[in-house]
């Protein structure tokens, strides 16, 4: 029961760092249109710099609450940065291609995401970067006869603190109206007044902050490594593929489902671990082609 237990915690701690991911990749399609093959690397780049900027401010600072409680609030830079880069890559660099063809968005994300990649090599260098001093200072809980992990926990509440908080941005408020009009009909909202420049480059901002959370949460338990962004882009086109692209609530949904199969997956059959969770993405487009809760 206690393994039961504990199985069933990684499975909403990786679920949280997933689903950010996962949201912040669906959101930009939803609104924009654009499959973000760089969305990973995002990801990657808020895990790194959420990792120096911990290391460089407390990397030879005494222990104690303060010390932990500054760590704690130098991780959001990571998402913070994300989000200012987004909002320069919008307007320069994809803003140009909306009235050509898809495969130049694809093609143009594509390439960010080698440059993406290098420059975080040429930056950081080829040496892992961590900020488990968080972790460690943290803790951990008994559960049964073994010990879990306290900033596991602290991750789970910033995923459903996310969920909530963008479901009641998109839903709840005037500047979701906006956004979801925009993502509806374009022409007829800008024939309105709506200024769909600066809709687009909010909504694309938001996406790279969730994608830069995501990374900055993760790196006190996971060091920042070149090539996790590919690996976290792979299964977050997993999430939305089983949950629908551009669909909020798909996203939360799909995370649960593939974080659940993978840790089972890596328990009992870990040849065929990510092999199961293609199928389970090939038998939903099989049974509904736009994902659970995406709509044609």
């Amino acid at each position: 029961m206690t393994i039961f237990i504990i199985q069933v915690l990684n499975s909403l701690f990786y679920a949280a760092s997933l689903f950010l991911i996962a949201a912040g990749l669906s959101l930009i399609y939803g609104v924009m249109r654009i499959v973000n093959l760089a969305h990973g690397t995002f990801y990657a780049l808020g895990a790194y710099v959420s990792a120096w900027a911990v290391g460089t401010a407390f990397g030879h600072a005494g222990g104690g609450g303060w010390h932990l409680m500054g760590q704690l609030l130098l991780l959001p830079i990571g998402a913070i940065a994300i989000a200012a880069v987004g909002a320069v890559i919008e307007p320069t660099l994809l803003r140009p291609l909306y009235r050509r063809p898809e495969e130049y968005l694809l093609l143009i994300t594509f390439g960010l995401l080698m440059v993406l990649e290098d420059s975080m090599k040429l930056i950081f260098g080829g040496t892992p970067l961590s900020a488990g001093t968080i972790m460690d200072a943290m803790g951990s809980i008994p559960i049964g006869r073994l010990l879990y992990p306290t900033y596991n926990l602290v991750v789970m509440a910033v995923g459903l603190g996310a969920a909530i908080g963008l479901w009641w941005f998109i839903y709840r408020t005037r500047f979701g109206v906006i956004l979801r009009a925009t993502s509806q009909d374009r022409r007829m909202a800008a024939a309105l007044g709506l200024n769909v420049s600066r809709v687009y480059i909010q909504a694309f901002a938001i996406g790279c902050f969730m994608a830069g959370l995501g990374g900055a949460v993760v790196v006190p338990a996971q060091a920042a490594v070149l090539g996790m962004g590919v690996d976290a882009l792979i299964l977050a086109f997993v999430v939305v593929v089983v949950g629908g692209l551009g669909s909020l609530e798909g996203a939360f949904i799909g995370a649960l489902i593939v974080s659940f199969v993978r840790t089972a997956g890596i328990q009992f059959f870990p040849e065929i671990e990510l092999a199961v969770l293609y199928l389970i993405a090939a038998a939903v487009l099989l049974v509904r082609p736009t994902g659970l809760f995406g709509r044609a």
